[in-house]
């Protein structure tokens, strides 16, 4: 019988990191953050500040002959109060561009969040590892994808021949939306629209959706600018009608602001504006969205539209209002902005789509709707930005 070769300890350093704005140092390892300490420091919202630490489209990128692989983080685990245990979140072992593997990682910490009043209560736990056994022998790519819904903090690989970093080679696209594009209902990181897009697309993605909180704040206007991109894009609308935050007076001159602190930054980057993918239960009717109490009776999550129709001509916002309001903008810029392109949401997931891919809760796409969405995407870049 053959010994199997011992594991050695890699510990994880930046280089070895694709896909995150920042790497905060903590006592275990290394947490990703997908917003910049000074952006994080202008955030009072405990929604955003939770979900720029979830690492969707983070990922590790390196080169090995390794046969197995154990990857050690601290997860931190939600638990919704009076609702089943979410599943843990799933790391996507990708070699030479193919997803191989899954697994997860158990135990860590234990955020409980209770929906009805707001309140989290924080659990603290040991790390744990994720392991792939079994790896084809030989020299290779690999990229491990972190969840893209829980929070995680790299302590170490564990790998039974040497590992080097890969270098980020392909073109950089900086994508920035709401859970949608977070992953909200993706069952595995490399699910995710984003994802889809930039791997058939072969793009180096920095994801920078975030649940709940694409809201035209100023700081990531600056956030976008200031980032390494070869392609941008923004994909604004449904967070601005189900939080209710805005009126129609106001959506014009906040979405100009980001606008331009995005080219402030890059004057000359493809910049690509995604107006907002289908959504019944908000397309002529306005926020904010809420838990569905029959939903919630039943064990599961769902959510309503609760605004009145009838204030729509007083400026609230509805999807469908979002769209004018985002085409109006977009075609005052395009005279002097020809890398700026528009992309209709509904082209992405339109009526005929949730058709067959109903939104499982209302609101979120399910499995097969983030295929769609990403595969699409990529199939209409070439002619949105074809210099790319």
């Amino acid at each position: 019988m053959t010994t199997p070769a011992p594991l050695v300890v890699h510990p994880v350093t930046p280089d070895l990191v694709h896909g995150a704005l920042e790497l905060e140092p903590t006592p275990q390892g290394l947490r990703p953050h997908r917003l910049p300490a000074w952006a994080r420091a202008r955030n009072a919202d405990p929604q955003l500040a939770m979900v720029e630490a979830q690492p969707a489209g983070v990922r590790l990128a390196f080169r090995t002959s390794a046969t197995r692989l154990e990857v050690e983080t601290v997860p931190t685990k939600r638990v919704y109060a009076g609702m089943p245990p979410r599943p843990d979140g799933t790391y996507d072992l990708v070699v030479d561009g193919e997803l191989v593997a899954q697994g997860v990682v158990t135990g860590g910490r234990v955020m409980t969040v209770d929906l009805a009043g707001g309140g989290t209560a924080l659990e603290e736990g040991a790390p744990g590892r994720c392991v792939f056994a079994g790896l084809a022998p030989g020299p290779k790519e690999v990229e491990v994808w972190l969840p893209h819904d829980e929070t995680t903090e790299l302590v170490a690989v564990h790998a039974d021949a040497p590992l080097t970093a890969s270098p980020a080679e392909r073109p950089t696209w900086v994508h920035h939306g709401s859970s949608l594009s977070q992953g909200s209902n993706a069952v595995h990181p490399t699910g995710t629209w984003p994802v889809v897009a930039a791997r058939s697309a072969g793009l180096e993605l920095v994801n920078l959706g975030f649940g709940g909180g694409a809201l035209l704040d100023p700081f990531m206007g600056r956030v976008l600018g200031e980032a390494e991109a070869d392609l941008l894009s923004v994909k604004v609308g449904i967070n601005l009608v189900n939080a209710d935050l805005m009126r129609r007076r106001a959506l014009g001159p906040a979405l100009h602001g980001l606008l331009d602190a995005v080219r402030h930054g890059h004057p000359d980057t493809p910049l690509v504006v995604v107006t907002p993918l289908l959504c019944p239960v908000h397309e002529q009717t306005p926020g904010p969205a809420a838990p569905d109490p029959a939903a919630f009776a039943e064990g599961r999550l769902a959510f309503v539209a609760t605004g009145d129709p009838s204030e729509v001509a007083a400026g609230r916002l509805t999807l469908e209002v979002v769209r004018e309001e985002v085409r109006r903008v977009v075609a005052q810029r395009q005279a002097e902005d020809p890398a700026l392109v528009l992309l209709e949401g509904p082209e992405l997931f339109g009526a005929d789509d949730v058709a067959v891919h109903p939104l499982p809760d209302n609101l979120h796409l399910s499995p097969a709707g983030h295929r769609l969405v990403g595969e699409r995407f990529a199939a209409r870049l070439p002619a949105l930005v074809p210099d790319l």
